[in-house]
């Protein structure tokens, strides 16, 4: 072992040093953030959204974004409600609640929702398996480093996905309907 802390491998004509596990360089909170958005490719939740509902016929939607914690879907007498903090959604059906839900853990401050109702609830469960995803991913690839370093990066994946969420837009809160209703005989 030399001065460095470096263990010297000798072979019949070569040195090779190794450094010690605990002096190799970990990767960035960039690099772990890049390398699970490569990982998620078509299913990054942006990504999922300019591709599969802002093409759709949607309405823009604000919501009220809080920690992941405080989400909340709730059956009530009156319906199903999304609760995010102190704030009650009332929602037309569990589809929405769930598409809501997801965007309102990823902190995204205004969304489109697609009008058609089927929709929905096919865009509710890839959001939902894309956002378990990219947690699993996260706790995969920080595995060997501590909660806080795996938190930050969580963080850095949020704070890139609500600015793509932001630059595609939530389109018109009342989009046009083509109202050609003339009969020609």
């Amino acid at each position: 072992m030399n001065v460095a802390g470096e263990m010297e491998l000798v072979t019949q004509n070569s040195v090779e040093r190794l450094t010690p596990k605990s002096h190799q360089r970990q990767p960035s909170i960039d690099a772990v953030a890049a390398e699970v958005k490569e990982l998620l490719g078509e299913i990054w939740l942006p990504e999922l959204y300019r591709s599969q509902v802002r093409p759709l016929r949607t309405r823009a939607y604000a919501l009220h974004p809080v920690h992941k914690e405080a989400v909340e879907i709730q059956h009530t007498l009156l319906g199903i409600e999304l609760k995010t903090g102190r704030y009650r959604t009332l929602c037309p059906d569990l589809a929405t609640a769930r598409y809501l839900a997801v965007w309102t853990r990823a902190g995204c401050a205004s969304i489109a929702v697609p009008y058609d109702i089927t929709q929905i609830s096919r865009l509710a469960d890839d959001l939902e398996s894309a956002w378990h995803r990219m947690l699993l991913l996260v706790d995969h690839a920080a595995a060997e480093r501590k909660s806080a370093f795996r938190l930050r990066v969580r963080a850095k994946l949020l704070s890139d996905l609500q600015h793509a969420i932001a630059e595609a837009g939530a389109g018109a809160a009342i989009p046009k309907f083509n109202q050609n209703t003339k009969q020609h005989t």
